[in-house]
């Protein structure tokens, strides 16, 4: 067996289930049923340097996140037909979870743990301004699903804080915030 303190799994617990659904809005319907929420939608998410299977792309996409208990869900419209690990989801029918996140401290770690064990990143990008980073990884085989790995800085931690404190003193009331 391989060095655990080395292991993906040594990077941080899984925060975050990410949904790529055909109907975005049905989804988002099922998760507040759910007891999902407040929702918080981010459009038009402006990633730099985005590379999907190493080439560049232009993605143009908006998500919704919110709590469950103290599991993020995060819901991912993409807006235009750019190459991205969205658009080959949807292409290939797949529905259910598309992948799970773990925040990390250090991105460059992540990724020679990633080399490491023969896993390929998918797709990648950078946060405006340094404020981080993220790729997406497919481990190879097995049941599981695409893992991200992303370092961002204490502002992108405090507001998922806010996020899952809302969800916590949430009345039901006010459940999609951010809507155009």
């Amino acid at each position: 067996m391989s060095d655990p303190a080395a292991s993906l799994a040594a990077l941080g617990p899984i925060m975050q289930l990410s949904y790529c659904p055909r109907d975005y809005d049905a989804a988002l319907r099922y998760w507040i049923g759910m007891g999902a929420g407040p929702f918080f939608e981010l459009h038009h998410v402006q990633l730099e340097n985005i590379r999907f299977r190493g080439e560049p792309s232009d993605i143009d996409f908006s998500m919704a996140l919110g709590y469950l208990g103290d599991i993020q869900i995060e819901l991912i419209r993409q807006h235009n037909d750019a190459p991205s690990m969205y658009t080959e989801w949807l292409a290939a029918g797949r529905e259910g979870v598309q992948h799970m996140c773990v925040l990390v401290d250090d991105i460059a770690e992540a990724r020679r743990r990633v080399v490491a064990i023969g896993g390929t990143v998918l797709q990648e990008g950078e946060l405006p301004g340094g404020a981080g980073a993220v790729i997406y990884v497919d481990t190879g085989g097995g049941p599981g699903t695409v893992m991200e790995y992303l370092q961002i800085g204490q502002a992108g931690r405090d507001g998922f804080a806010m996020m899952r404190e809302a969800h916590r003193n949430w009345d039901g009331t006010d459940p999609i915030r951010g809507r155009n």
